[in-house]
């Protein structure tokens, strides 16, 4: 054995020690170790045992065998057992591997330089068997988390796997599609007498089959529903919301019975979080409507103006006068709402309000006298289309 591999073994009940401190410092569910010395000793032992495999394997790149993996998916397994969240199993699958680099790179340079060829030896063993063993863990974790969580917790826990960029889903064993629109439902707070949403959210993943995952707002009964939905490519290249999406916050939004908004962004799978903080946004800046199955999901195509608004403090502030303005009138805003959304046809904004056509033309030329922008003008559309989706947003509330 060379040096390289024998410094190595050395180290390694050290090393193992190591990072049991560090998942005992880093990683508050490990804690319990304080009051369950077996749990500890048993991560020690495991620590230095796959060292040691490190060490055995790597000067022939031999692959961890089939007992290996077994072993390394019941470790996987006793973890999930304990309780252990998702979020602990991806930060102690960090660490680990941090660590393992780390005893690499200290034991190369108390060889100060030598050897150079065991070093990459086992950097190219240790790459390709790492994410085998990963691999393993996270089967190990899945299959208890099949057995004991219900059906509605495991969707969530996909979902947010997906929207992480965390490989957990690979250990689901699905078949996921190439696109999603990662969707984003906006629940305002709502009075401490309405009901929870867990039977509508089952309901709902259950009927429409996507990974789905609720995220209560702190200290409020608000929060948002997201979801991802698969699509097929040709709608990632369009500017309306995917139907399957349309489909979701639509059923969503007639069982909540109270008003919301939403936002989607369709992506590839490995974009998924940086899809996800779009939909986020588009939601927060989209109007807030009525329950209905006819509600829709936003895209930046609907609301790219109030986006960038939403950033400039001045602007904002300036579109937020021109709101005040209209609260003298009868339902302005309404009204200006159901003009924009029906294309500025009379008749179809006149019958959405339920009020004669004659009414509407008086209520638009309110809007002008008060605001001194024509509603029908360029500039009135470009201006008042988006004090209108800024205030029903609720973001001057």
């Amino acid at each position: 054995m060379g040096s390289l591999f024998a410094e190595l073994a050395r180290q390694a009940p050290t090393n193992a020690r190591r990072e049991v401190e560090t998942y005992l410092r880093e990683i508050p569910e490990f804690r319990s170790w304080e009051t369950n010395p077996r749990a500890r000793a048993e991560t020690m032992e495991y620590s230095v045992w796959l060292r040691r495999r490190t060490i055995e394997l790597s000067p022939d790149n031999s692959e961890l065998s089939a007992e290996d993996l077994h072993y390394i998916a019941a470790i996987g397994e006793v973890r999930a057992g304990a309780g252990m969240s998702s979020d602990s199993r991806q930060q102690v699958l960090q660490l680990h591997t941090m660590l393992m680099l780390r005893d690499i790179q200290e034991a190369a340079e108390v060889l100060r330089g030598r050897n150079v060829e065991e070093l990459m030896q086992v950097m190219a063993w240790f790459a390709p068997q790492g994410d085998r063993g990963i691999v393993a863990y996270r089967q190990g974790f899945v299959t208890v988390l099949r057995r004991r969580l219900p059906y509605v917790e495991q969707v969530a826990l996909l979902a947010r796997s997906l929207l992480t960029g965390d490989a957990l889903a690979a250990a689901l064993d699905l078949e996921l599609p190439a696109h999603c629109a990662v969707t984003v439902i906006r629940v305002p707070d709502r009075p401490a007498g309405d009901r929870d949403l867990h039977l509508e959210i089952e309901t709902l993943v259950r009927n429409h089959r996507v990974p789905a995952v609720w995220c209560p707002e702190h200290g409020t009964r608000g929060g948002e529903l997201i979801a991802v939905v698969p699509c097929a490519d040709e709608e990632v290249r369009r500017y309306d919301a995917p139907a399957a999406a349309a489909d979701f916050v639509g059923d969503f939004a007639e069982a909540l019975g109270r008003p919301c908004a939403a936002g989607t962004a369709a992506a590839p799978l490995d974009d998924l979080p940086d899809a996800l903080e779009r939909a986020r946004r588009i939601s927060r800046s989209a109007p807030l409507r009525k329950p209905s199955r006819r509600v829709r999901p936003c895209t930046v195509a609907d609301v790219f103006v109030e986006l960038g608004v939403s950033d400039v403090p001045f602007v904002d502030a300036w579109l937020h006068a021109v709101a005040r303005r209209l609260e003298p009138g009868p339902d302005l805003v309404t009204t200006l709402d159901a003009y924009y959304r029906h294309d500025m046809q009379r008749g179809a904004a006149a019958a959405a309000l339920n009020v004669h056509p004659r009414t509407l033309d008086y209520r638009l030329r309110r809007v002008g006298e008060l605001t001194g922008i024509d509603p029908g003008s360029v500039h009135g559309v470009r201006t008042l289309s988006a004090v209108v989706t800024r205030r029903l947003s609720g973001a001057w509330a």
